[in-house]
């Protein structure tokens, strides 16, 4: 997998088999190393003409407040208009705040084309996410 961006909130990487990955780090944060990473992904799948991405959360500290209602007032419904994300296979953390702070964001998508599902393991997410169309 080749990495194309990286900062305190995580990992952005390119799999060749046509997503993106997300790596959430387990380090604090601000909300503009979040905001930076979102960014970036949604850049990266408007340049490559994909929808997919696959959201590694096991190691990450839950979404603040103030994250959460970014995510899911502005990042979100602008990545599906403008960057064509349509599919995020989600492997949760075993954090039960991590997992109701994702909960809050992709209760979120309804009325948007995109389909969330979550994974216990990395194996399982791939798998689905590779069955979805690009």
């Amino acid at each position: 997998m080749k990495l194309c961006f990286e900062n305190a909130a995580g990992r952005l990487l390119e799999d060749p088999l046509g997503f993106m990955q997300v790596n959430w780090a387990m380090q604090p944060r601000t909300l503009a190393d979040v905001k930076a990473l979102f960014t970036q992904m949604a850049l990266s799948l408007q340049q490559r003409r994909w929808g997919r991405i696959l959201v590694d959360q096991s190691q990450m500290p839950p979404f603040s407040q103030e994250e959460q209602r970014w995510i899911a007032e502005q990042w979100l419904p602008a990545a599906v208009q403008s960057s064509g994300y349509r599919y995020g296979a989600v492997v949760v953390s075993q954090d039960v705040f991590t997992r109701l702070a994702t909960a809050y964001i992709t209760t979120h998508v309804q009325g948007l084309p995109l389909t969330y599902r979550s994974f216990e393991t990395e194996t399982e997410a791939r798998a689905w996410l590779t069955k979805q169309p690009v």
